[in-house]
């Protein structure tokens, strides 16, 4: 978020922000970490974090489940193919359901900023 902006202000940006992806198209972009999570990046500055714990967990659900996880009429199209995905992409669509659920009621807990 912006520097400088008083609690409210970052509360207000963050639900914002998280309209805006929710509203439009909803470009991603995965990020394959080197711990085995998954970084989801939008087209506005959000992210989220897919815990290779959790997917492991709830792999079978998430494999058999995974194509419910786009959009009406959506088509991703990887090096795979359209509407085809591997675990790194099914990790993605898992993660970019959360994005979405939050989106619909959005509620901060808290505003944690950075420290330099």
């Amino acid at each position: 978020m912006p520097e400088g902006l008083s609690d409210d202000q970052a509360v207000s940006h963050a639900k914002d922000v998280l309209a805006k992806i929710y509203h439009f198209h909803p470009d991603m972009n995965p990020l394959s970490m080197k711990d085995g999570n998954v970084l989801v990046k939008y087209n506005h500055p959000a992210v989220n974090l897919v815990l290779d714990r959790v997917t492991s967990d709830n792999w079978k659900v998430i494999e058999a489940r995974h194509l419910e996880a786009l959009t009406t009429s959506e088509v991703l199209i990887n090096p795979l193919g359209p509407k085809k995905f591997d675990a790194f992409g099914m990790k993605a669509l898992f993660g970019r359901c959360f994005m979405f659920m939050d989106a619909q009621a959005p509620n901060v807990v808290r505003v944690v900023r950075r420290t330099v």
